[in-house]
């Protein structure tokens, strides 16, 4: 007997719970009816992001993090200039 097919966007969803929002594993396989052996294969396979090293995640994590902070500095700039303008 085989082993069914998960559908990669449930494994994803899986996957991003933990990784990104911080779900613990055991909550996770809880809530999602998975065995945490399962996830751990899951997380160790690196199904995810196959074609993506850790190092090339971090780095960019960081640069997105960096263009965030970028994109909330013009802004605060756009909204102080357009107070300005009607206080003139």
């Amino acid at each position: 007997m085989s082993t069914p097919q998960i559908a990669p966007e449930i494994r994803a969803k899986i996957l991003s719970a933990i990784k990104d929002d911080g779900v613990s594993l055991a909550d996770a396989a809880k809530t999602y009816n998975f065995s945490e052996d399962t996830i751990k294969k899951w997380l160790r396979g690196g199904t995810d992001n196959a074609h993506t090293s850790t190092s090339e995640l971090q780095r960019l994590r960081r640069d997105n993090q960096a263009l965030k902070e970028i994109i909330g500095n013009l802004f605060l700039q756009q909204e102080l200039a357009k107070k300005n303008l009607t206080r003139a």
